[in-house]
């Protein structure tokens, strides 16, 4: 097909996720013919620089040849079997892996397809944990303001962010929500960099007040991915470990846009030397192949739902593509280039890189801040400095910067009023100042003049 093909049929038949369909009228979606490395290209030859890993998911780049060998290997043997009662070589070794290598004693792994689901999974394991130990009162959950964990109706009920869940409100579970940290508008005038995590205050009251009415506190490990990348403290985790087990509190980490390497670690809680009671991750866990997520928890929870039937305590939850082997081989290949190509000590330089561009931004009368955390990095446009006020919504700044970028050749999606970069772990330190350069040319042009 022609692009104007492709782009007609999509405009007749297709609804797109995040979008505003009527902004297609005047923007048609570009049509993607192939992607090689850190590149999209579209159908006309245009290159791309794909700075948002295509969602977040793309770690290694696109066409890596290790896991185009191992999705053809896999898929020549099984594609896919029903797992409830059978199993697969690439579904044990991935468990035994990821047991090995999260922190703590998360030995248990069970299989979801995408990242919403592991959290519905997280969710109702932990509930269901509680009513069969003798503490049935222990039902809801607590998550902070701005949280993001998905977009299915127990997900939205546990996350702040209005944009996505405001309208469905009447659908949702009750649940507690406490302010989070805002490290760029801290109340207590501190640095993420300097500070002990004084705004986990809040989260200390109230979880002293209502621990018996609470199975769980959910929370997005050091970076706020839909709140604005917002980046906290490490203290605030080591802090909520030592909560939840203070007040027997399940500790659920969402690592699934932070996992495997984003934030200079394979796991953000490396960080603060602290493991979750249960953690769920997806997005970069097939390096944007295939769907897949898993849910870890350690043995005590695992017990808890170990039954003869005499008391039906199994865990009735499932999906069609539990455990999908295709999956699961590319996840073990994942974890395999890691380990064999040493991808984390090549992050080093590329940080420097993007933090020595901080002040180039900040310099900006219209950047408030320049964050980072690994390999996440994320620039604030404000109306004033000082204030730190935004700009009005309406105005879509972030958007028009990504429409600029686009022509400059770079994919740097826009969250409201910041652009972040999450490029694939392994891009070049050219192609990654490249993006820096597309980034602040097109900040220029839409916020300067």
């Amino acid at each position: 097909m022609t692009s104007e093909e492709i782009q007609r049929l999509d405009r007749k038949h297709v609804w797109h996720p995040c979008t505003q369909e009527k902004d297609l009228e005047s923007m048609p979606p570009i049509p993607i013919s192939h992607a090689d490395g850190v590149y999209l290209y579209d159908s006309d030859g245009r290159s791309y620089i794909d700075g948002v890993s295509s969602w977040w998911v793309n770690i290694f780049g696109h066409n890596h040849p290790r896991l185009n060998r191992a999705l053809i290997d896999q898929a020549g043997k099984v594609s896919h079997h029903i797992f409830a009662g059978f199993t697969h070589e690439p579904g044990v070794e991935l468990a035994r892996r990821l047991a090995e290598l999260t922190p703590g004693d998360l030995c248990k792994v069970f299989f979801t397809d995408n990242g919403s689901s592991a959290v519905e999974a997280a969710l109702k394991m932990s509930f269901q944990y509680w009513q069969q130990v003798g503490k049935p009162q222990k039902t809801r959950f607590v998550s902070i303001t701005e949280a993001y964990h998905g977009e299915t109706i127990g997900c939205l009920s546990v996350s702040g962010c209005d944009l996505y869940r405001e309208i469905y409100r009447p659908m949702l579970l009750e649940e507690y929500q406490v302010q989070g940290p805002d490290c760029y508008r801290c109340p207590y005038g501190l640095t993420r960099e300097g500070c002990n995590a004084e705004c986990f205050e809040k989260m200390e009251t109230l979880v002293a007040r209502e621990h018996e009415n609470i199975a769980g506190i959910i929370i997005e490990p050091l970076i706020q991915g839909a709140a604005g990348m917002r980046i906290y403290s490490a203290e605030y985790l080591k802090k909520l470990r030592a909560l939840c087990d203070r007040y027997q509190v399940h500790y659920i980490a969402d690592e699934i846009a932070v996992g495997f390497g984003r934030t200079g670690r394979l796991f953000a809680n490396e960080h603060a030397g602290v493991a979750p009671d249960i953690m769920c991750l997806s997005k970069g866990i097939t390096g944007g192949y295939m769907p897949l997520a898993v849910v870890l928890t350690h043995q005590a929870i695992y017990d808890a739902f170990y039954d003869d039937y005499q008391t039906m305590k199994a865990f009735l939850h499932s999906h069609s593509y539990s455990g999908n082997p295709l999956a699961c081989a590319l996840a073990v290949e994942v974890l395999k280039i890691f380990e064999e190509e040493k991808i984390l000590d090549q992050l080093p330089p590329k940080m420097n890189l993007l933090d020595a561009g901080a002040e180039r931004f900040e310099q900006l009368d219209t950047v408030g801040e320049f964050r980072r955390c690994g390999m996440v990095a994320a620039v604030e446009l404000v109306q004033d400095k000082k204030s730190k006020t935004p700009f009005p919504w309406q105005q879509r700044r972030g958007l028009e910067v990504f429409k600029k970028a686009l022509q400059k050749g770079a994919l740097l999606r826009p969250l409201g009023n910041v652009v972040y970069f999450m490029p694939p772990l392994t891009i070049d330190e050219q192609a990654l100042q490249d993006l820096l350069d597309a980034a602040y040319d097109s900040i220029v042009e839409v916020t300067q003049t």
